[in-house]
């Protein structure tokens, strides 16, 4: 038998469509229930990946806490956990993730440095190279300390001449010694009988050289202690030259001559009559100097002087 026989043939059966099977209130109420806890499942293991440096406890209770619920209507305390959850750990990732590369490249850096330090890396990643040209750098120049480290040479220099001082004061004291208990002639007794008869200025000089160390004392005129006058007194009259106790009275007796004729053995006269002595060439002097030093050669001090003759 056909289809078409069969409805066309009023004593067949008819086919019935059948009613749509309508789902009973509590098999909807427990597909929503199963659908929710689904979705608060997928949230709880999203929040649970996102949390996983610091909050995974927390989040893996919450999340636990969800997936035991009850087949009824489900609690809606743990969807607003994971979602505070989620609010604060996902903005924390993106400002992580985000620092590094505001710390590699600072807005404080214009394009063409940024530019630059790319260049720079660049180069340095292509020829594996770990030396950096560096320009336009001011180097301070280095300058050396004025101290400077004394010679052997200049240190036995130093030496004997301090050794020398020693040996000058030892003999100016065994001459100080020798001269204040002194009793020989005076000057008169040397005019009137002299040491040295024939008047030389060489000789001079050896005799006043002789009296070195000798002390200075005001108004001395013997080797007892001298003055400037009464030691250039004293010498000349060994000589059979006298001479009056004073600056101003030798130079009156001089001959004024010029430094350059002047020989050693003449006399120096400060022009203010303060003081004299023995010119000694080259500037030096040969005299008594004052108080609390003894006769002695020193380089002249003043060009306020003349030379005078004697003897002639």
């Amino acid at each position: 038998m056909t289809l078409g026989n069969n409805l066309e043939s009023s004593d067949s059966p008819q086919i019935q469509p059948q009613a749509p099977k309508f789902s009973s209130r509590r098999e909807l109420r427990a597909s929503e229930a199963t659908a929710q806890r689904a979705a608060v499942t997928d949230r709880g293991v999203a929040a649970t990946i996102a949390a996983r440096k610091g909050k995974g406890a927390q989040t893996a209770s919450t999340v636990s806490a969800a997936g035991k619920g009850s087949a009824g209507k489900p609690k809606k305390k743990p969807a607003l956990v994971n979602l505070a959850v989620m609010t604060l750990v996902v903005p924390g990732l993106f400002a992580t993730v985000a620092l590094p590369a505001y710390a590699f490249t600072p807005g404080s850096n214009t394009a063409s440095e940024n530019d630059a330090s790319a260049a720079a890396r660049s180069a340095i990643q292509a020829t594996q190279s770990q030396e950096l040209t560096v320009t336009d750098v001011a180097l301070t120049a280095a300058t050396r300390d004025a101290f400077t480290a004394t010679t052997p040479e200049q240190l036995q220099a130093s030496q004997a001449a301090a050794a020398r001082q020693v040996r000058i004061a030892a003999q100016r004291a065994a001459q100080q010694q020798v001269y204040s208990s002194y009793s020989g002639p005076s000057a008169g007794d040397y005019v009137a009988n002299p040491a040295y008869p024939n008047f030389s200025l060489d000789q001079v000089v050896s005799v006043a050289r002789s009296y070195q160390g000798v002390p200075y004392v005001y108004g001395g005129a013997d080797p007892s202690g001298f003055d400037c006058s009464g030691f250039v007194q004293f010498v000349y009259a060994q000589f059979g030259i006298s001479l009056p106790h004073s600056v101003t009275g030798q130079n009156r007796m001089g001959t004024k001559i010029s430094r350059e004729d002047a020989r050693p053995g003449d006399v120096v006269i400060f022009t203010d009559g303060s003081h004299n002595g023995f010119w000694m060439g080259n500037g030096n002097i040969l005299d008594a100097p004052r108080a609390g030093k003894a006769v002695q050669t020193r380089p002249l001090w003043t060009d306020a002087y003349h030379i005078v003759r004697l003897g002639i």
